[in-house]
């Protein structure tokens, strides 16, 4: 992994208009850097916002305030050029390897639609090559070029999102809960075939999941979001073994594990539910579910800051 910084998010923020009046907070004031050849994993429960940061990273969605670069230029702010090789540069893989294929498409047909447009000047012969070649290295072979998603498996799909993806030689890719849609016995082997791909090809990741256990098997280091917010950033290593926040110690300690008799303590139940994005609590946004709650949480919002080096949490506990 590089020290080089890819990408660099600063007060990151995400709003959606739901109708006069009532906003949605789906990002909010969000900060962290990806490095290159790094896997940054992004994890939390469904709706904190996730998803919507992976979107806004690939400019499928704009930013509403802070800044958002790529190799040091702002993306919102690029012109027509540079937004082209953007496009190329950065690629996503979708959660739902069904939904993300177009039915009536051959697969040699969604793959080649991004060489097609960024490699005009291919022959059809060049282009056929490289469709045949990305799908000996995501372990599929030329026969399934002429097939169509219904007649593949669901890890077959989500095979063929990794290959399109990778048709237009991008440098960074957003996995979007990659495996959230896939069987247990099948996640292992997209994992490892993306961990394969970014050794050989450089790439650089955003892995966005909710399985801690899987984000721990890829990530370097690990954003944990709550609420539109990062709530705790740090190595893989670090995350696990000393975790800070108590939103993080709830997570970790629900991670099954496979020996009973390792088992160390008991499992943390978070009461009650997750507040609405669209009326989040004043001050700590998880202080209505944490058990270690104080009065200043209930009225004043922590702010990340590093803890140790490298290690960055927003608790009161810690400030």
């Amino acid at each position: 992994m590089s020290q080089k910084v890819l990408i660099e998010i600063k007060n990151l923020k995400k709003y959606f208009n739901i109708k006069k009046g009532v906003v949605l907070k789906a990002v909010d004031n969000v900060s962290f850097n990806i490095h290159k050849g790094e896997t940054f994993g992004l994890v939390g429960e469904s709706g904190c916002g996730k998803t919507t940061c992976g979107r806004v990273l690939t400019n499928i969605y704009s930013k509403t305030e802070g800044s958002v670069k790529y190799d040091g230029k702002e993306i919102g702010t690029m012109q027509k050029v540079d937004k082209r090789k953007f496009k190329k540069k950065a690629q996503m893989i979708f959660q739902d390897p069904y939904a993300s294929l177009d039915p009536r498409m051959t697969i040699g047909d969604i793959i080649g639609e991004g060489i097609e447009v960024h490699f005009p000047e291919l022959s059809s012969k060049e282009r056929e090559d490289k469709i045949t070649d990305l799908l000996k290295v995501i372990g599929l072979n030329s026969e399934h070029s002429a097939r169509f998603p219904h007649e593949l498996s669901g890890g077959q799909r989500q095979r063929v999102g990794i290959a399109r993806a990778l048709a237009v030689n991008p440098e960074f890719i957003v996995c979007d809960e990659p495996i959230s849609a896939l069987d247990v016995s099948i996640q292992a082997q997209i994992v490892n075939l993306l961990k394969k791909l970014q050794k050989t090809l450089g790439l650089t990741y955003l892995f966005i999941s909710h399985d801690l256990s899987m984000v721990k098997h890829i990530s370097d280091r690990i954003g944990v979001m709550y609420l539109g917010s990062i709530v705790e950033l740090t190595t893989n290593e670090s995350l696990y073994s000393n975790a800070l926040h108590p939103y993080t110690k709830a997570l970790i300690s629900s991670i099954p594990i496979p020996d009973p008799t390792m088992e160390k303590g008991g499992r943390i139940k978070l009461e009650g539910e997750v507040p609405s994005p669209i009326n989040p609590p004043k001050g700590c946004k998880f202080a209505g579910r944490c058990s270690e709650c104080m009065d200043i949480c209930k009225t004043e919002a922590p702010e990340l800051k590093e803890i140790e080096v490298g290690h960055q949490v927003a608790c009161h506990l810690y400030n």
